[in-house]
């Protein structure tokens, strides 16, 4: 079933046009991970998805009664604001205790309800981030670059974690990631964006479409030496690869 259908979708900054004419769906159940180079267009495509930018042009088509959980790149808390995980995860009102320990128990972090959020390690602090998503029982997640500034270990086991969490719940995936080695083996599917939709399919097929290569090169190295690790700063099931001619304007 389709969750979230795009067409001919268009966002512009002012003369400005960050994306041009993408059309894509998500599948119910799939993980999808969208990869590009900073400014693409990437956290604009959230954006939009989640209701907090209208597009230029073009329409997005949610299912019926479809929700949607999504962890942010960065939340910045006050640190000396004392506050809990348990009564964070209650903001703003309706939550129960059954509910909040099972969204911890899902993010892998059973143990954290009350921890002082100040007291969070990042890879805490993304986990609670994870669990305040999936809170509302979405059927669709959405992960804005969420293992930025966690080290290699911490972004593979956050990873395992949504995948475990793709198993338990049966929710979509959609994620930006910078992480190539990571994306490759953890998504069904992958979509590369430049402004406009380069190349999609399976991850084996998009790794060697050569609009992917143009972009990555043949190796992670080159990949990942083309992001700064850095926000987009909002200025930016088919097994075949899907070419796409239109240039961003």
């Amino acid at each position: 079933m389709s969750l979230v259908q795009i067409e001919d979708l268009s966002v512009r900054y002012g003369a400005r046009t960050v994306l041009s004419r993408v059309s894509l769906s998500i599948q119910s159940g799939e993980i999808v991970t969208i990869v590009g180079p900073n400014g693409s267009g990437k956290t604009s495509l959230l954006r939009v998805i989640i209701g907090a930018m209208k597009p230029f042009q073009g329409h997005v088509k949610r299912g019926s009664g479809v929700t949607i959980g999504y962890v942010p790149q960065k939340l910045h808390i006050d640190e000396t604001l004392p506050i809990t995980v348990a009564r964070f995860l209650k903001l703003p009102g309706g939550r129960t205790a059954t509910d909040i320990d099972q969204a911890l128990t899902q993010a892998g972090v059973p143990d954290l309800s009350k921890a002082q959020l100040s007291q969070l390690s990042g890879g805490q602090f993304q986990r609670v981030l994870l669990a305040r998503a999936l809170i509302g029982k979405p059927d669709l997640l959405l992960l804005d670059e969420a293992t930025q500034g966690l080290d290699q270990r911490g972004s593979a086991s956050f990873y395992q974690q949504i995948d475990q969490v793709r198993q338990n719940t049966g929710c979509a995936v959609l994620m930006i990631s910078h992480e190539l080695h990571v994306v490759m083996s953890a998504s069904d599917r992958v979509i590369c964006l430049n402004g406009h939709v380069c190349c999609e399919g399976t991850p084996a097929v998009v790794a060697s479409a050569p609009e992917y290569r143009a972009l990555f090169g043949t190796g992670t190295g080159g990949a990942l030496a083309l992001y700064r690790h850095e926000h987009d700063h909002g200025h930016d099931h088919d097994k075949h690869t899907h070419n796409h001619t239109e240039a961003a304007e």
